[in-house]
Formats: structure tokens, C-alpha cells, sequence
């Protein structure tokens, strides 16, 4: 599949270099079983990425499931992803399968992987290196066939280093790393998404749309965007139904970037405002 032909597909946005690499390597690495790691802040859009080389691979009609390490308690996380028998620990009242015995066949992306504890780290590499694994409470080795894509927005390298993460997880998941730029770095892709994000709201909503005058969208373009993509989607939204006048002006633009005052990217005039 060509790269144009994809977005349209996943509903992607931009042009940037570094987002088209990013998606050249999805979908070369998609037909594979190899391990991916997605790399990049939050809000750039990992999960899209892992949807991508899902549908993009032979187990494209099995299973999918994202799971989110960073919301899962360490007590229970190795239940989550391996299971439990019954009474394995208070409140096992019955057998559970985890998540790797209820996608077997398919992919499992798990996300803020940099969360993940140690001990549960040291069961992941054993699914990655032999598919075995064993269920909390159990001493049955069970065999699961599920391809594993990881991203985080934490440098696991370093992580690495200071023994959060274990070395040779590190080295198995970074089979093909998947480098997605940030938003700030994508400044010619800003204005197409916002636009994209106000337009899509005002017509779900019956709403009048909404467009930036030169002013506003000079200062959309330098704002720093620390939540990237997500907050853009957010500011968008916000302004499409907050603002009285449907040309937006710098200085009403403004109102919904908190953080743009401060901002020393940005012309003088609009970092003091009027």
C-alpha cells in the first residue's frame, strides 16, 4: 500500500518527512512478525501506528487489543496479561485468561511500556523469546502466539540505565523502532489538522465554522504544543464552540493557549498581549 493511499485510509494528516518515514516503516515491517517499538510523546498518535501494522499483516483478521501499562496497578498487571487461577490471590474467586491467551493468533500493543514493572517485564521476555508463559497461581506452561508492538514516550534507554527497565527487553522489542515526530516538529501539518479537527466539529454539531485570520494562525504555528496532536484536537474544538466571531483573531486565540504567553517563539505583540 502506498503511503497516500494509507493516510486516507487511517484518517492521517501531513506531509512532514519524518511522519512518512515513520508510516514507510509501519508498512514495511507490518508483513513481519518482528517486535516493534514505537517511540514518541504523548498525543503524537502511537496506538494509530499499531493499528496500521496490525491491519497491515497476516493476523489482520484476529484479535487487536491495546493495553495501557501505566493505567493497570503493579499487583495486578501480571494477572491482566498472563491470567490467574482460582484463588491464586484475594478475590480470584475463578480462572481468568489474560490477554495473551485471549489474543493468541493476534497483536497485543502495549502501551507505556516504560511502566511496566520489573517482574512482569521479566515474564514479557519470555513470551517474546519462547511464546511460553505461565498463569498467576499456576505451574502449567501455556503456549501463545501473539505478536507484541510497545511504544512509550519515555526514553527506555536511559531507563535502561538507571535499572527501571531490563537490557535485554530493551534489545527485544527494538527489533524496528518507530520514531513519530512531534507536532512542533511537523509546523507545516498544523493548520491542515486544525482545520481538519474545527470543520469535522462544527458539522457534527450544526455549527456555523469557524477560520483563523494571519495573526492567529501565525501563533498556531509557533505555540509549542505539549500535548500534541490530542491538544490541538482539543484547542480546535474549544474555539469552534467558545468563540462569539467565527474569524478567529490572534488576540481570541489567545484565550485557549494558556501556555502561548509565555511562549518566547512567539512576536512580541501577542506574548504581551494588546
Amino acid at each position: 500500500m502506498d503511503i497516500q493511499s494509507l493516510k486516507q485510509r487511517f484518517g492521517i494528516i501531513g506531509t512532514s518527512a519524518a511522519l512518512e518515514n515513520a508510516l514507510s516503516v509501519a508498512v514495511r515491517v507490518a508483513p513481519t512478525d518482528l517486535s516493534v517499538l514505537i517511540m514518541g510523546e504523548s498525543g503524537v498518535g502511537k496506538e494509530v501506528f499499531s493499528q496500521i501494522i496490525h491491519a497491515l499483516s497476516a493476523r489482520k483478521h484476529n484479535p487487536f487489543i491495546a493495553v495501557n501499562c501505566g493505567a493497570i496497578p503493579e499487583g495486578t498487571i501480571d494477572s491482566e496479561l498472563f491470567g490467574h487461577e482460582k484463588g491464586a490471590f484475594t478475590g480470584a474467586s475463578d480462572a481468568r485468561k489474560g490477554y495473551f491467551e485471549v489474543v493468541d493468533g493476534g497483536t497485543i500493543f502495549l502501551d507505556e511500556i516504560g511502566e511496566m514493572p520489573l517482574g512482569t517485564q521479566s515474564r514479557l521476555l519470555r513470551v517474546l523469546e519462547s511464546g511460553e508463559f505461565i498463569r498467576v497461581g499456576s505451574s502449567k506452561t501455556l503456549k501463545t502466539n501473539v505478536r507484541v508492538i510497545a511504544a512509550t514516550n519515555v526514553q527506555l534507554a536511559e531507563a535502561v540505565r538507571k535499572g527501571k527497565f531490563r537490557e535485554d527487553l530493551y534489545y527485544r522489542l527494538n527489533t524496528v523502532p518507530i520514531a513519530i515526530p512531534p507536532l512542533r516538529e511537523r509546523k507545516d501539518d498544523i493548520h491542515l489538522l486544525f482545520r481538519k479537527f474545527s470543520a469535522d466539529f462544527c458539522e457534527k454539531n450544526r455549527i456555523a465554522p469557524i477560520s483563523l485570520l494571519p495573526d492567529a494562525r501565525e501563533i498556531l504555528l509557533n505555540y509549542h504544543y505539549p500535548g500534541n496532536i490530542r491538544e490541538l484536537k482539543n484547542i480546535a474544538e474549544q474555539v469552534s464552540i467558545l468563540s462569539t466571531d467565527r474569524q478567529i483573531s490572534g488576540y481570541d486565540l489567545l484565550r485557549f493557549l494558556p501556555q502561548a504567553a509565555q511562549n518566547q517563539q512567539l512576536p512580541v505583540i501577542w506574548r504581551w498581549g494588546r
